[in-house]
């Protein structure tokens, strides 16, 4: 939903371009980082869900701590929680999905996943500037910590309670 007006944000806080790019690449740096460590502790853990509901409320955290970014320097931080959310739900996800697919219809299934999720972010993309556009920034990350957190949360009832 951030996505594509995420250099308005930085350029709100008073951030260049260059900032913007800079909070992105360290996002980046820490999920990626995190990716293979997170990785390998998916493949020793039974319950992947665990992970994937961590994630989103890590997530959720970094989304409404947006809230709060005033300098370049804060949301540098909220970039590497949420980086951190990314990196436990990615490889905790895969696994549990991969584990869940028809062995002669693996492609065709992530087909469909990868689908919905173009989908989803083509969706919050305009639902995200249409946000922003009538109600402000804090608003979307009301609004984008709230889904997180529902996200967890269902996947917890549908683990009934076993994550």
């Amino acid at each position: 939903m951030l996505g594509p007006i995420y250099a308005l944000f930085v350029k709100d806080l008073g951030g260049s371009l260059l900032d913007a790019s800079f909070a992105a690449g360290i996002f980046a740096f820490a999920a990626g980082i995190t990716t293979l460590i997170s990785g390998k502790y998916a493949d020793k853990i039974k319950r992947q869900r665990a992970m994937i509901v961590n994630a989103y409320t890590i997530m959720a955290l970094g989304f409404f701590a947006y809230i709060f970014v005033n300098s370049i320097y804060t949301l540098f931080l909220v970039e590497i929680v949420i980086g951190f959310g990314e990196a436990f739900y990615a490889p905790a996800f895969d696994s549990l999905f991969t584990k869940h697919t028809t062995k002669t219809k693996v492609g065709r299934e992530w087909g469909a996943w990868e689908s919905v999720n173009y989908f989803s972010a083509a969706f919050g993309a305009i639902a995200g500037g249409f946000i922003v556009a009538n109600m402000g920034f804090s608003s979307l990350f009301i609004i984008m910590g709230t889904i997180s957190l529902l996200s967890a949360i269902y996947l917890y009832i549908a683990g009934n309670g076993e994550v």
